[in-house]
């Protein structure tokens, strides 16, 4: 696959990124490299790289456990603090080997360490190869309020080596696939046709093409001013789902992927009521996220939370919710207002 060509960095794919690795360290004279993981990708993936990795500096492995319940502070000061006890320095790379934790915390780590340090990011799950690697967005929760804390970083280098889906479970790839399905609604019409008839899909090409789509959207909008606000679609209802879910003892967590897609489901009722988006495709679409991801129960005794959540959504404007929403298919409208009332009508649907 074509590598693509992002604002200070090129995103690789297959062997041509390990090529790529090995010429960055070479060009570059690191003191050290620092290899960031979780237990999950130590024992899967660690294997995999480590033998197309060639450096002749000192490498270290960083290990922190997995989950989005990890990806906070406290977290980062532990790997800040292993750092320096190996003697980390200006002249360190950091390479992040994982999902989206590893990828969106390591970057923050990196970025913030001695005022900066370079970093590669190698994806391995579906979710980070097309979304959480590129496009420079680091930062990590505040308790259950996601991506609170973060900046804008960009990589050296990424690296999206699709053998690493071998290690992952089908939620995880249900997961990402909710990605996918949000460039096809709000870009790239196409992406969503081939999921819905589910026929002869090259997960490969689909990667390939939502990771360019991204590209395209950040470049132009590097820090979310306009453009890049429509990545933002079906996140809004669907992050206070996923940090209630999170947060909430009797429920079971969701991943990032299942929420976004009950997220979707709920803003493309929203459009449909604000800006007459068409209701035969509103019920395509639910109808598509019910059979990937089945149903999750929402009732209407979480509902008061579920808002409150809303109200800490970083996009918020002088305490406003402000929702991305569709006219059609590829045809979005930024800062949309919505009233409590019609949140709720759309978590209603979602569950009817």
């Amino acid at each position: 696959m074509k590598s693509i060509k992002a604002a200070t960095y090129f995103v690789h794919f297959q062997e041509n990124g390990y090529a790529a690795l090995n010429n960055l360290i070479a060009n570059n004279n690191y003191s050290s490299i620092f290899i960031l993981m979780d237990e999950n990708t130590h024992q899967n993936c660690y294997g995999k790289f480590i033998p197309k990795l060639v450096a002749n500096c000192p490498i270290e492995l960083i290990e922190i456990e997995s989950g989005e319940i990890n990806k906070n502070l406290e977290t980062c000061t532990g790997v800040w603090n292993v750092l320096t006890e190996l003697n980390a320095d200006r002249k360190s790379l950091l390479i992040t080997l994982g999902g989206g934790v590893i990828t969106d915390l390591g970057g923050f780590v990196a970025s913030t360490f001695k005022r900066g340090i370079d970093f590669v990011n190698i994806p391995t799950t579906l979710l980070s190869m097309v979304d959480a690697s590129v496009g420079g967005k680091t930062g990590v929760d505040l308790g259950v309020l996601k991506n609170q804390i973060g900046l804008f970083a960009n990589p050296e280098i990424v690296i999206v080596d699709t053998a690493y889906l071998e290690t992952v479970t089908p939620r995880e790839i249900r997961s990402g696939t909710a990605e996918i399905i949000k460039y096809g609604l709000t870009y790239d019409v196409s992406l969503y046709e081939k999921i819905k008839n589910s026929e002869n899909l090259d997960i490969t090409e689909l990667i390939h093409r939502s990771i360019a789509i991204k590209n395209e959207v950040v470049i132009e909008d590097p820090k979310e001013q306009g453009l890049r606000k429509i990545l933002n679609f079906g996140h809004t209802i669907g992050h206070a789902v996923e940090s209630y879910f999170l947060e909430a003892n009797e429920k079971e967590s969701l991943t990032h992927g299942e929420a976004i897609a009950i997220g979707m489901v709920a803003e493309c009722f929203v459009s449909s009521k604000l800006l007459g988006f068409p209701k035969k495709t509103l019920e395509e679409i639910k109808q598509l996220i019910v059979t990937i991801y089945g149903k999750t129960q929402i009732v209407k005794e979480d509902f008061n939370a579920i808002l409150t959540y809303l109200k800490h959504d970083k996009k918020n404007v002088s305490g406003r919710v402000n929702f991305v929403l569709l006219k059609g298919l590829e045809q979005t409208q930024l800062d949309c207002k919505v009233t409590t009332e019609l949140i709720i009508e759309s978590l209603e649907y979602y569950n009817s």
